[in-house]
């Protein structure tokens, strides 16, 4: 029996995002599945942000499981998808998208209508600072950082919300900690948000191939969109960019739906295309975008200060 080691973050959600995939390959007699635990540079540097750990290609939770792939000490990566940077080695590959969780940001603590005037909120993504100052400039709104159980505890330690992914709270049997689904509307969430990335080397076809089989359609498609769009727009983990698209009853049309909030929450950018080539629709989106001023707010961005 052939075995196949598969790597991942050392976290728990990470951990649980892996035995999730292990868990839909478990009908395959022929592999032995293992799994290894590697340490990011974003596990390891909990206090600088994660664009200085990732670099200009982004990365900080994923260089290192690549470097097990390129190294051959894994031959499968499970990513958290919207951690994975649109630009890939070329040696490396893409699976079909496993099933994808909850898409939304969930708020915990409050309802956002409940957060009194200066309400003290935690959240680590630049993005969801930047839509929660848009939504509620007189928020008081905290950069924190780590794993899931820990930013929940501060709730308990002088804040009165946290701003965490829906998917992970429910990978993690948290979702009663959900108090409310923020709105997609004003809250898109990251491209590749509650969707899994497994990453293997290009050159290893057969494994590719059963890997796709096990894959979800859907969720490949919409995550494709996303991705086309943050790709066009080199945007990555320290650009406010939100994102999600979602597949119409025929089966084949796609809306996509865009969104570039300027750091500080004054400026938004909004845009939705319909179409059925995913990659073709992030490109129309990010053009639209652009051309209705989303390149000065990334410009504004990428500038040093």
């Amino acid at each position: 029996m052939e075995t196949v080691v598969v790597g991942t973050r050392r976290s728990h959600l990470a951990q649980a995002m892996v035995q999730e995939f292990l868990g839909r390959l478990s009908s395959c007699p022929v592999v032995n599945f293992q799994s290894r635990q590697v340490s990011s540079a974003g596990d390891q540097d909990r206090k600088s942000s994660l664009s200085e750990i990732g670099g200009s290609r982004g990365g900080a939770f994923s260089s290192q499981l690549e470097e097990e792939l390129f190294a051959g000490r894994i031959d499968v990566a499970v990513h958290s998808l919207k951690d994975l940077p649109t630009a890939m080695p070329d040696a490396l590959s893409l699976a079909t998208t496993p099933p994808r969780e909850d898409i939304h940001d969930a708020l915990c603590g409050s309802t956002l209508a409940g957060l009194r005037k200066g309400a003290k909120v935690g959240t680590g993504a630049v993005r969801r600072i930047a839509q929660l100052k848009a939504v509620r400039p007189d928020l008081d709104i905290v950069p924190i950082r780590g794993n899931v159980p820990p930013r929940l505890a501060k709730l308990k330690n002088g804040f009165d919300a946290v701003v965490l992914s829906a998917s992970g709270l429910r990978r993690l049997g948290l979702e009663d900690k959900i108090t409310e689904l923020l709105p997609l509307e004003q809250f898109p969430p990251s491209p590749g948000q509650g969707a899994m990335g497994i990453q293997v080397r290009r050159s290893d076809t057969e494994l590719l191939a059963m890997l796709n089989e096990f894959g979800d359609p859907v969720a490949d498609v919409t995550v494709r969109a996303e991705r086309a769009l943050l790709a066009e727009l080199h945007g990555g983990c320290s650009v406010p960019i939100g994102a999600y698209a979602l597949l119409g009853p025929d089966g084949s049309t796609l809306t996509l739906t865009g969104q570039v909030t300027s750091v500080d929450g004054s400026r938004q950018i909004n845009g939705t295309v319909e179409g059925t080539n995913p990659e073709e629709l992030g490109k129309t989106l990010a053009e639209i975008l652009l051309q209705r001023g989303a390149e000065s707010i990334l410009q504004e961005i990428r500038t040093p200060v």
